[in-house]
């Protein structure tokens, strides 16, 4: 587990802007992807990346947890809305999805997201 995960979204950040320049053509078409699905339609753009956040914690993944924790506290996404979704990632990953959901919290709270109540 990561201890922080500012450290990581900021390390991942700058090789992916390398990727840019050194595959273009995918990093186009992923930010094309990433425009279409992040705007509010049927869902709300709150919703779709507390989905996004879900399958990062399914499929157990730091970086997407350390990206989309980040963009689940820039949007207001509350402690109560994170952790109903951290109960549906676990149900749809099993028992490691709960070590990874407890990694994704310490990342929305890393990020300045609710902390407990004590």
């Amino acid at each position: 587990m990561s201890s922080n995960y500012k450290e990581l979204a900021a390390l991942l950040g700058s090789k992916m802007k390398n990727f840019k320049t050194e595959i273009p053509e995918t990093m186009q078409g992923f930010t094309q992807m990433a425009a279409a699905t992040h705007s509010d339609g049927a869902l709300s753009k709150k919703n779709k990346e507390l989905i996004a956040m879900a399958i990062g914690v399914a499929v157990r993944c730091q970086g997407c947890i350390a990206f989309h924790a980040q963009a689940c506290v820039k949007m207001g996404v509350t402690r109560a809305e994170f952790e109903e979704m951290l109960q549906v990632a676990i149900y749809m990953g099993g028992g490691p999805s709960v070590m990874t959901a407890a990694e994704a919290l310490a990342a929305y709270e890393e990020f300045g997201g609710e902390k407990a109540a004590s």
